[in-house]
């Protein structure tokens, strides 16, 4: 059985049709990859599945299906003069039982029990990252949504966030739809890819749909885009 399907999506924002035309199935142990030039409906499209917009056609997520998000952009002061621990404890406040302690969560993330009285400020903006991982996958989730989880970090930070969100999906069989712009990603990591530009360009394997011909319907022309396989390890 799937764990997330969608039929004919359609979203509005102020009358103005944001998202439209969009299918795909997703099973357990996926790890889709959504691409898209700005403002193509990406994070549209996980607001949707999260239930914070309203839409059109239908999102059917298996039963007992539990959702982790971490956004692009979250709004939390960093000079607050929270810990981690109390950040990550904010989940139980909300009446959500939390699967895992804060301790746990930040093993999970690479993270030592002694980041649990720093302040959220003192953190990096790699160590940041995972713990709003943390956060994300204290609940367990099955199933986790990562916009741009790599925006706000360095090179080398950019390569310790994926690799750790590969090895949470390969360790628990979790099913993962991530936004990125980068084609290196996509190869390395997913194993499906999802073409966006306000509507559904293409779906499918990545080694399979990303053509140049597709790649130029979704980014236009003028852009040169070279294709390089990836073996997941």
């Amino acid at each position: 059985m799937p764990i997330l399907e969608v039929k004919n999506l359609k979203v509005r924002l102020a009358d103005q049709i944001v998202l439209e035309n969009t299918d795909f199935v997703l099973g357990k142990g996926d790890t889709l990859a959504v691409i898209g030039p700005n403002g193509s409906g990406k994070t549209t499209l996980l607001r949707a599945i999260l239930g914070a917009l309203s839409y059109e056609g239908e999102i059917i997520l298996a039963p007992e299906t539990r959702i982790g998000y971490v956004p692009q952009k979250i709004d939390l002061e960093r000079d607050l003069p929270i810990t981690v621990q109390e950040f990550l404890l904010l989940k139980s406040m909300q009446g959500e039982s939390s699967a895992y302690s804060p301790r746990q969560a930040l093993e999970l993330v690479n993270l030592s029990a002694d980041f649990l009285k720093k302040r959220i400020g003192e953190l990096s903006a790699g160590e940041f990252q995972r713990a709003l991982i943390a956060w994300a996958v204290i609940d367990r989730p099955n199933l986790l949504l990562f916009d741009e989880p790599t925006a706000s970090v360095d090179v080398a930070g950019q390569e310790t966030v994926y690799e750790l969100l590969h090895r949470l999906h390969d360790k628990y069989d979790l099913t993962l739809i991530l936004i990125s712009h980068d084609l290196t990603v996509v190869y390395r990591y997913a194993n499906k890819v999802l073409c966006l530009n306000r509507a559904q360009v293409c779906f499918g394997a990545p080694s399979e749909v990303l053509t140049p011909q597709e790649l130029e319907k979704l980014y236009g022309g003028g852009h040169k885009f070279y294709h390089h396989t990836h073996e997941k390890t």
